[in-house]
Formats: C-alpha cells, sequence, structure tokens
C-alpha cells in the first residue's frame, strides 16, 4: 500500500511541483503586504488553497505527461526508474490519475479561491499537456522556452486567489481576456515575466552536457540541434534580458517613485542579484570537459545557482513588499547565500585542481 501511494506521489514530480509552488506562495505574502498592509490568517488560508490547488494541478500535468512520454521514459537513464517504466503503475492508471488530480485541483481553487484562479491553474494543465509535452517537446528546440509559460503562472494564480471576489466576464472574447488579465496589480506579471526569463538558461546550463539521450529518443533540444555555442548565445540573451527586467521590480511594486529609498532599494538590488546569474552564465566554458560524475563543472554550477536565484528574487519583492528595514533584511540575506555560494564553490575549483 505504501509502495503504490509513493508510486502515484513520485507521478506528480514533488521536487518540481514545490519550487513552483513557492513562487505561488510569494505571490501570496507580496499581495497581502501589499494590497492589505499585512500578514493574517486569511493570509495562512489563501496560502493552503492555492498549495492544494496548485499542487493537484501541476502533478496532474507532470502525471499526464510521464503518461505520453512512456515509450521514451525507459530509453533515457534520468527516467528509466519512474513508476510507469519501473513497471510500477500502468499508464492508464497514470492518465486517470493525473486528469482526476487536475480535476479536483481547479474545482478545488474554483470553490475555495474564485474563477480566476481556478482558470490559471487550468490554463497552465492544458498548455503543458497540449502545448509542450504533446505538441512542442518533440518538435522544436524551443520547446522549453514556450512551455515555460506553463511554469510561470503560479503567481498568477496566487495573487488572483488573494484577490478574493475576482470573476470571469462572458460578454465577449475581449472581456473574458480582460477578466482574467487585470487581476489588480503588475506585480504578479512581473513574477510571471521572470520565472518564464529564467527558465530557458537555468535548463539549458544542464542540457550543455545532459541532452545527448533526449537526442537519441528524438527530442530535440537547443544544444543538439543548434549547438553549443548557440546555446550559451540564446542564454546570455535571457540573462540580460533577465537584467532589463528586473529593473522594473519597484515599478510594478506600485505605491513607489523614484525618490523613495525603497524604489531605489528594490531595483538596485534585484539588478546586481540578476547580474550576479548572468555572471554564472557568462562563466560557462563550452570547451569544458566533464567530471567524474559526467558534468560540466561550470555549467552545472550555473545550473545550481540558479535555483538560488529564482528563490533570492522573490525573496526580494516578498521583503520590499513590507518596508525598507524589511527590504533591507532581504539584500542582506541574499548578499550573505551568494558570498557563501562563491567561496564554496572556489574551493571545490581549487579542489579539482
Amino acid at each position: 500500500m505504501n509502495v503504490r501511494f509513493a508510486s502515484y506521489f513520485a507521478l506528480t514530480k514533488p521536487g518540481v511541483v514545490i519550487l513552483l509552488q513557492i513562487t505561488g506562495i510569494c505571490s501570496v505574502l507580496a499581495h497581502d503586504l501589499l494590497e492589505s498592509g499585512g500578514l493574517s490568517e486569511n493570509t495562512a488560508r489563501t496560502i493552503s488553497i492555492v498549495l492544494i490547488g496548485g499542487y493537484l494541478t501541476a502533478g496532474g500535468a507532470n502525471s499526464i505527461n510521464m503518461w505520453y512520454d512512456r515509450d521514451i521514459d525507459p530509453l533515457m537513464s534520468r527516467t528509466a526508474n519512474r513508476p510507469i517504466p519501473a513497471g510500477e503503475i500502468s499508464p492508464s492508471s497514470a492518465l486517470i490519475f493525473g486528469i482526476l488530480i487536475s480535476i479536483l485541483g481547479t474545482w478545488w481553487l474554483y470553490v475555495m479561491a474564485n474563477p480566476v484562479a481556478a482558470f490559471w491553474v487550468a490554463f497552465s494543465v492544458l498548455f503543458y499537456v497540449f502545448v509542450y509535452s504533446i505538441w512542442l517537446k518533440r518538435t522544436s528546440p524551443q520547446n522549453i522556452v514556450i512551455g515555460g509559460i506553463a511554469g510561470s503562472t503560479p503567481p498568477l494564480v496566487g495573487w488572483s486567489a488573494s484577490e478574493g471576489s475576482l470573476d470571469i466576464s462572458y460578454d465577449s472574447l475581449w472581456s473574458v481576456l480582460e477578466s482574467v488579465t487585470e487581476i489588480g496589480s503588475m506585480m504578479p506579471w512581473l513574477m510571471f515575466m521572470v520565472i518564464f526569463l529564467w527558465t530557458p538558461p537555468h535548463f539549458w546550463a544542464l542540457a550543455l552536457y545532459k541532452s545527448k539521450e533526449y537526442g537519441e529518443v528524438g527530442v530535440p533540444m537547443m544544444p543538439n540541434v543548434k549547438g553549443k555555442s548557440r546555446t550559451i548565445l540564446e542564454m546570455k540573451i535571457y540573462a540580460v534580458a533577465l537584467m532589463i527586467v528586473s529593473t522594473y521590480a519597484p515599478i510594478a511594486r506600485g505605491h513607489l517613485d523614484d525618490s523613495d529609498p525603497l524604489f531605489q532599494v528594490l531595483r538596485w538590488s534585484c539588478f546586481l542579484l540578476s547580474g550576479w546569474y548572468a555572471s554564472t552564465v557568462w562563466r560557462i566554458d563550452i570547451k569544458e570537459g566533464l567530471d567524474e560524475k559526467g558534468r560540466m563543472p561550470k555549467a552545472a554550477r550555473s545550473f545550481f545557482f540558479s535555483l538560488y536565484y529564482l528563490a533570492m528574487f522573490f525573496l526580494l519583492l516578498v521583503t520590499s513588499s513590507w518596508d525598507l528595514q524589511t527590504a533591507f533584511i532581504g539584500v542582506v540575506i541574499c548578499v550573505g547565500i551568494i558570498f557563501r555560494l562563491e567561496i564554496n564553490d572556489r574551493s571545490k575549483e581549487n579542489g579539482r585542481v
């Protein structure tokens, strides 16, 4: 029974889903700090609603994706031990499970939050399954770029759920579009854009040395199709785009002008943090050999550091939603994390030398 539960749980890809839901939680926190003036019991309630609905729908999408990829997963080392190729769960059971929990998660947000929050989780599932998994993943090296839209929606879900009384107008297609996009602030859209621009350099850092198996099973990855040099070039473009977008953080926050110290603290901290992450992309050497674990050390470092970057960026957005003093605390935490990451990396590099 426990093994069975563990197998179904693995279908949801909990590690990936939790990372996505953290961005949704940050959106809820930023909303209540900015719009309600502080955190309350309602904040905790909204977080629990977003976590449950977001986990069910994202986990359902992952389960359906594993059903669709049942023909190629057994052929790749990183996916061969997934529940379906391992024989723990039948493909049809995985499909039914994925559909059921996706519907349950959408219904949960519709009832417990509002129709707009439910729309965005439904959109993410449908986009991930039909646009990314079924259409793009096996046909285009830009699969991860466009597919990244699905993974960028949790902040929209979190903010919409926090707004409480949002509804969808069905008077026309334009009114529907307005209903689901005008959710009260630019902040969740900034969060959406940051995740969207972060996804390609984050994933391609790993793909630089991990995409061979994908190529062998017919999944086009940027390094295999366009080459490593082109991949690095595009990674750098996205890294620069992140730096540019990060300067809009205080504008998206609202209630500030450029004479306010908090405006400058938020703008420069987000910009410099993005610049630090961009430096990890610039330090990747495509001629670098593989280590004993089959990794390109500098590419692996950029991939690893990218996870910290996303977490720190959202930390800055949340702490700056409070006040100037809390924003400074967020900056100090980020500086400490970066310092420790760089020192540890230098030590490992010197050890390899």
